[in-house]
């Protein structure tokens, strides 16, 4: 069980920080500058115009999604960094061969245009 206590301690103060990070903004928030004009739905004061169900173009639902499956690669890292001594040369060739997979996926993609935005 000790050696989950680094693990409780890192949860509870990643814990604070975002509770901190999130009521700072409440005890510097000043309420005198509010008036219905201020609060109404469309504050630069123009009345609605088109459609707000516009459709977007699909480039940015695959950067987004390229985006998404790169980014969570980082969070296969940190348990390998944590682990790398116990692991040993398995552990490190088994990260390079991931490694490797996800660069060819990313020399595919760059190839096939998909980062373009022509």
């Amino acid at each position: 069980m000790l050696e989950f206590v680094p693990i409780c301690i890192y949860l509870v103060i990643s814990l604070l920080v975002s509770l901190i990070l999130l009521g700072v903004p409440f005890l510097f928030a000043s309420n005198s500058s509010t008036y219905p004009e201020k609060l109404s739905a469309y504050e630069c004061g123009f009345d609605p115009f088109g459609d707000a169900r516009s459709r977007f173009d699909i480039r940015f639902y695959l950067v987004s999604i390229l985006f998404i499956i790169f980014d969570l690669e980082v969070t296969f890292f940190f348990p390998w960094a944590v682990s790398l001594n116990k692991i040993d040369l398995f552990g490190f060739w088994s990260m390079m061969a991931f490694l490797l997979i996800l660069t060819i996926g990313f020399l595919y993609e760059w190839k096939r245009g998909a980062l373009d935005w022509e």
